[in-house]
């Protein structure tokens, strides 16, 4: 379990297998973005298909794996590994086609955010749960998948939307049956495979210059609060309560 990279006809594909929800590990998000990173320097590439085996595309954070380590450590580190694998995404020398099924929560809110094309299954949930544990981040992901509002809205509440509704406004391409999604995500690669390697990655690399924030500096800003909340407690109570399936006890704070 864990990564498998294939390529054929100028489309490489990334599958994510991590169980049982595919939360990824401190090392896992690095190791995911070294892989997508290698994907887009590969000459014969012409684009990434990003898909996941299993329950979920992706749940974020291993807030398991947090918790059993002492001080800020694991912090630190999935921090960094989330800014390093969203990086890699956005970054990717061609473009990166999202394949996302069951749900996409967090961290995977950062990783679809970023990618160049979304295709989901129907039914698929969208959503930031970060408050309810104590932390923040990849609203400025979000926030390119969703109209502003609803993006604060989310993030207050923590409750998802569906792929259905992402579609309606546009930051969805298909809404499939679960069966058809990686045809549907290997159709439209297809597509971009057959045009020239040289003007796609152009494409890509002009479109990324032309954004209008750069989603880099913004994360980063992001996680200077989730370190922040760390400090108070706050985020160690919310941790501790959903590996121990009860409420977060939270004082007033």
């Amino acid at each position: 379990m864990g990564f498998t990279v294939t390529s054929s006809g100028g489309i490489t594909e990334v599958v994510m297998e991590h169980p049982p929800v595919n939360a990824l590990t401190v090392a896992g998000w690095f190791e995911l973005a070294e892989l997508l990173t290698e994907a887009g320097r590969d000459e014969d590439a012409a684009v990434v298909v990003l898909r996941a085996e299993g329950k979920g595309f992706n749940a974020g954070v291993d807030i398991k794996e947090m918790q059993r380590s002492e001080g800020f450590e694991a912090l630190v580190g999935a921090n960094r590994g989330c800014y390093a694998a969203f990086r890699a995404v956005y970054e990717c020398e061609v473009p990166v086609i999202a394949a996302v099924h069951d749900f996409c929560l967090g961290g995977g809110i950062g990783l679809v955010g970023n990618a160049d094309v979304v295709v989901a299954a129907e039914g698929t949930r969208f959503g930031l749960p970060e408050v309810d544990q104590g932390a923040l981040g990849a609203a400025t992901h979000l926030a390119r998948l969703v109209p502003q509002h609803r993006m604060r809205e989310m993030v207050y509440t923590a409750e998802p939307v569906t792929a259905e509704v992402l579609a309606g406004w546009g930051s969805v391409s298909a809404v499939v049956p679960r069966e058809q999604l990686r045809d549907t995500a290997m159709g439209i690669a297809s597509k971009i495979a057959s045009k020239s390697r040289t003007v796609i990655r152009a494409a890509k690399e002009s479109l990324n210059g032309i954004d209008p924030v750069d989603v880099n500096r913004s994360y980063r800003y992001e996680q200077g609060f989730t370190f922040e909340l760390n400090l108070t407690g706050v985020s160690d109570e919310a941790r501790d309560a959903f590996v121990e399936k009860r409420d977060a006890d939270f004082g007033g704070r």
